[in-house]
């Protein structure tokens, strides 16, 4: 029989209750994994069902491979016989649909062997789409047209429904005429994208009950990891599969639902007694992973949203050290104080492995990455680039390059056309061919070929290289961005990785302010990009805090903790309360990343959003208000 004395009376609880609905809200470390793979092998042992009976869904191929492996390992330490491993119901929704609708590809108009297109394909058919309909691309982007399908498909709504909505003369209403010959060109293609998976499995449920059925017979039980991070695709797959049986578990934290902007939709697991019959409602207060104080910080903090499920959440741990607060005067005093703190720690016998960074915007990791560059401090960008290695700041930095040597052929090849300028692939390769025959500079081969845009550029370039030993290398890079058309390109395309590019701009432009001229701060990238690549395993992370989820650390960091920062403008102005509740989450989630301690910084002073001529005083953050008393420290 298997063996469970070593779980606590909840989690107990929650892998003893197998029938029926079951939400189990499981607080960050509190075993939420150990809960459904013991689920799984408990089941199994009793003789409830077969393990190829169970459907147990996660988001990620690594969550899925862990839950797997670990839930096999305790049906083998219980001596239990089960089937071919590859026959298992363990994975992602994705990977789970896909395999579910192959079977019946004829009933969605597809070969037996249709593909799956990625990303880039999807952008490049709906760029063709744009053009076929006469649209402009410029104003319509592929992203754009891109991101709204996608949108629609994770609502599970065909193009006939959204046409019936859409706002006329909106971004939306010009999506809503890509959709429908979109999906056309997939069906002649004999091919799919990533959105159909989850909303064709439902469409077939839909329409073809006994392919329904068939499912709900096979799968007596249900689970499901992050429930709270479902959308509305997922959760009617999920609920048309549990009717017949009934028996679902779905283990989540509203608290830690921070993924909005991906579609989920934290109502899911708001509504659960709702949305299924007479469930049973477990909560795991207790936290193995954090200190007294971490967690009564956190608890104290996120009490303050009201759209959440009441729970207690607690640790037998030691108290631990209050989160310690700091106030520093601006980001280069506010990474050195992180970076003295980091070696201290080191020198106590903390591994670097062990600490992380954890910024809400891309644009702060500049400060942190140029200082410990200088101390020597061993360091890795978790979900994102490091800063002078991100395409925007590369191309910027191409234009300074070129200012300073307008015969820098690599940085013209990099700038040319970017912004588009019309300066076609022909003579991009005209100029490289009479420059490679003639054994001229790009620039000289350039002013040989009529091209007015062409030329425009090259006395831009002129123009630039004129100013450099005149203005400040800040005040140049601001006049070369704006001058060369790349911020209006950027702006005209108003999508949440341009607000981000436009945002490392205003970085970098504040990062020049430091440099005398631009040969000294070029030769500092250079450097700088030398020492980009190391071979040392010990690294401090940096990552955003969405990257970090699900991760844990002997000891956190939290900078910028100051309006406009967290919480993100952005998020308030596009949807108020429930932006800011979001912003909370997503505070909850970085202090709870800490076993140890936690540190909160915050500047006095900073250059944001585009205002470089002088730094702003800034306000902090509305959240360090939400702490309990003893729960922090102020130095």
């Amino acid at each position: 029989m298997f063996d469970l004395s070593s779980l606590n009376k909840e989690q107990k609880e929650a892998v003893e209750t197998t029938e029926g609905a079951v939400l189990v809200i499981a607080g960050a470390g509190t075993g939420k994994t150990r809960v459904l793979t013991s689920r799984v092998a408990y089941i199994v042992s009793k003789g409830l069902c077969s393990i190829n009976e169970i459907l147990a869904v996660t988001f990620t191929n690594k969550a899925a491979k862990e839950m797997k492996e670990r839930a096999l390992s305790l049906l083998e330490q219980s001596d239990c016989v089960f089937l071919n491993k590859e026959s298992l119901w363990i994975g992602t929704f994705h990977s789970l649909a896909l395999r579910m609708i192959r079977p019946f590809h004829d009933k969605f108009r597809r070969t037996a062997n249709f593909s799956i297109i990625d990303a880039d394909d999807q952008l490049r058919l709906i760029k063709k789409i744009i053009k076929e309909l006469g649209m402009d691309d410029k104003k319509y982007t592929p992203k754009q047209m891109a991101f709204y399908i996608n949108r629609w498909k994770d609502r599970c709504q065909c193009p006939e429904e959204v046409r019936k909505t859409v706002l006329r003369f909106s971004v939306e209403e010009a999506a809503s005429k890509v959709f429908r010959p979109y999906q056309d060109t997939l069906e002649a293609f004999d091919v799919i994208d990533f959105g159909d998976i989850l909303k064709i499995s439902v469409d077939i449920f839909k329409y073809n009950e006994t392919v329904l059925a068939s499912y709900q017979d096979k799968f007596k039980y249900i689970m499901v990891d992050e429930y709270q991070d479902t959308n509305v695709a997922q959760y009617i797959w999920l609920t048309l599969l549990s009717k017949k049986h009934g028996n679902i578990c779905c283990v989540g934290d509203d608290d830690q639902s921070i993924y909005s902007w991906r579609g989920a939709d934290v109502g899911n697991i708001l509504r659960f007694d709702h949305d299924f019959k007479n469930p049973v409602v477990i909560r795991l207060g207790q936290n193995y992973r954090s200190t007294k104080n971490i967690i009564n910080a956190a608890s104290g903090l996120i009490a303050n949203n009201s759209m959440r499920m009441k729970k207690d959440f607690w640790t037998d741990g030691e108290a631990g050290l209050p989160i310690i607060v700091k106030a520093l005067h601006d980001p280069v005093s506010e990474a050195k104080f992180t970076a003295a703190l980091i070696e201290n720690k080191r020198s106590a016998g903390i591994a670097f492995n062990d600490m992380t960074i954890l910024v809400r915007a891309a644009f702060q990791t500049r400060a942190f990455e140029e200082r410990f560059l200088m101390n020597g401090i061993p360091y890795a960008v978790i979900g994102g680039i490091r800063f002078y290695e991100r395409k925007e700041v590369k191309d910027a930095i191409a234009y300074l390059k070129l200012d300073v040597n307008k015969d820098d052929g690599i940085a013209f090849e990099r700038i040319v056309n970017f912004p588009k300028r019309g300066i076609g692939a022909a003579t991009i390769g005209k100029l490289f061919e009479a420059a490679r025959n003639e054994n001229i500079s790009i620039s000289a081969a350039a002013s040989r070929i009529a091209n007015s845009k062409l030329n425009e550029l090259l006395r831009k370039i002129d123009e630039w290289h004129s100013e450099i030993d005149f203005l400040s290398p800040s005040d140049l890079m601001k006049k070369i961005l704006a001058e060369s058309g790349y911020i209006q390109a950027l702006q005209d395309k108003k999508t949440i990785e341009n607000t981000a590019r436009l945002e490392i701009l205003d970085e970098l432009v504040n990062a020049l302010r430091e440099f005398d001229d631009v040969y000294s701060f070029l030769e500092y990238i250079n450097l700088v990009l030398d020492n980009s690549s190391s071979a040392v395993q010990d690294k401090v992370t940096i990552s955003t805090i969405h990257a970090a989820k699900g991760l844990e650390y002997h000891t956190v960091f939290i900078p910028g903790f100051e309006e406009n920062i967290i919480p993100h403008p952005k998020s308030i102005s596009e949807k108020g309360e429930v932006g800011i509740e979001e912003e909370r989450r997503l505070c909850y989630v970085a202090i709870t990343r800490a076993k140890k301690e936690a540190y909160i910084t915050l500047c006095n002073k900073r250059n944001m959003y585009g205002n470089h001529d002088f730094a702003q005083y800034v306000a902090p953050s509305r959240f360090l208000y939400d702490f309990p008393k003893g729960s922090v420290k102020i130095l």
